[in-house]
C-alpha cells in the first residue's frame, strides 16, 4: 500500500459538546479549533454562552479530538445509534514530560489508574473524561 496515512482524529460521541469542550480545555489544556452551533451551518472559533453546539474540534500540540453530540452523530453514522457513550476504547497519548502532566492533572480529573512504569518501559496513568472515555497519558521517565 503506497497511500500515506496523514492523521488520526478520534470522533467521540458526547451528550453535551460545550461541557466536553470545557473539560478538554480547562482540565487538559487543549485549545478549541472550531465548533458548529445547533441548527446552523457555520463554524465558530469562540463559544457563545447562549448557543448549544453539535460538533467541535479541540487539540493540544499534535493530538486532535472531535466531539460530536450523540443525537447528531447517530444520524451522521447510523451504526452508532443506540450505542453507549464511552464505549470500549481508550486514547493513548504520548507526552514529553509524564511527571509534569501527572502533577498538573492530579486532583483536577478522575485518575482511574495511578502513575506507574510498565514492563515495556513506559510510564503511564489513566483518567476518565467527563463522558466516560478513558485517556492514557504515557511517556518515558526522565
Amino acid at each position: 500500500m503506497n497511500t500515506k496515512f496523514k492523521k488520526l482524529t478520534p470522533d467521540l460521541m458526547v451528550e453535551d459538546v460545550k461541557q466536553s469542550i470545557n473539560f478538554y480545555v480547562d482540565k487538559l489544556g487543549f485549545l478549541l479549533d472550531m465548533a458548529v452551533p445547533e441548527n446552523e451551518q457555520v463554524i465558530e472559533t469562540i463559544l457563545s454562552s447562549d448557543k448549544n453546539y453539535v460538533y467541535a474540534m479541540v487539540h493540544r500540540d499534535e493530538v486532535f479530538i472531535m466531539l460530536m453530540r450523540r443525537d447528531v452523530y447517530s444520524v451522521d453514522v447510523t451504526a452508532l445509534s443506540g450505542l453507549p457513550i464511552g464505549a470500549s476504547v481508550s486514547l493513548y497519548i504520548d507526552v514529553d514530560d509524564i511527571d509534569s502532566i501527572y502533577a498538573d492533572l492530579n486532583g483536577k480529573v478522575e485518575i482511574i489508574k495511578d502513575i506507574s512504569t510498565t514492563w515495556y518501559g513506559m510510564t503511564e496513568f489513566y483518567i476518565r473524561d467527563n463522558n466516560g472515555y478513558i485517556l492514557c497519558f504515557a511517556g518515558e521517565k526522565k
